[in-house]
């Protein structure tokens, strides 16, 4: 059966690598982290963010969305890659799974963080604020919500394989008409 990429979208620290995983070995499919494309590539993230700056890592960013979208299986985007506006176009054809977590569960996960965005005295602050900023963008786009912060990992991919594979069984058709309702608290 030929599926579209189903794709993990959300902040930092919220589990698309670990959980993309997991769901991908689940299915039985290719599981594709842009991130990690990146960093394989080009390099380390943050050594990009210094030497090259953020803007041509969102360049590299993009050129790794649009391989990692003519793949299919899972796909985990970077944090910030729903800020590109051909990124966000091109995941209107993709079933597309927000994964969120809140402050609290958050701040364990990014403690003695690397990442360039999270740089400076207060990396949760940073986070909260990245999060916010991002956060309308990621509610747009997601057909699906999950949050990873709190329960068993096992469980989360287990709720999120039975709607990927709901997804796929129903892909013949338009990508919107597959669309599903957000249940009480937006949370599926």
């Amino acid at each position: 059966m030929t599926t579209r990429a189903v794709v993990l979208i959300g902040p930092m620290g919220a589990g698309k690598t670990s959980i993309g995983r997991k769901l991908a070995k689940t299915l039985g499919v290719r599981f594709f982290d842009t991130d990690i494309a990146i960093a394989r590539e080009h390099g380390p993230i943050p050594e990009i963010f210094v030497h090259e700056g953020e803007p041509r890592f969102r360049e590299l960013e993009r050129a790794a969305v649009q391989e990692a979208l003519g793949t299919d299986g899972i796909v985990a985007l970077g944090g910030g890659a729903v800020l590109h506006p051909d990124t966000r176009a091109d995941l209107a054809r993709h079933p597309v799974v927000l994964l969120t977590v809140d402050a609290h569960t958050v701040a364990g996960r990014i403690r003695d963080t690397n990442r360039p965005l999270l740089q400076g005295a207060d990396a949760l602050a940073q986070w909260e604020r990245v999060a916010a900023e991002r956060s309308a963008l990621y509610a747009q786009l997601a057909d699906v919500t999950f949050d990873t912060s709190r329960g068993r990992i096992r469980d989360i991919v287990d709720r999120a394989s039975a709607w990927v594979r709901t997804q796929w069984d129903t892909q013949n058709g338009d990508s919107a008409a597959s669309r599903t309702e957000p249940q009480p608290g937006g949370m599926a």
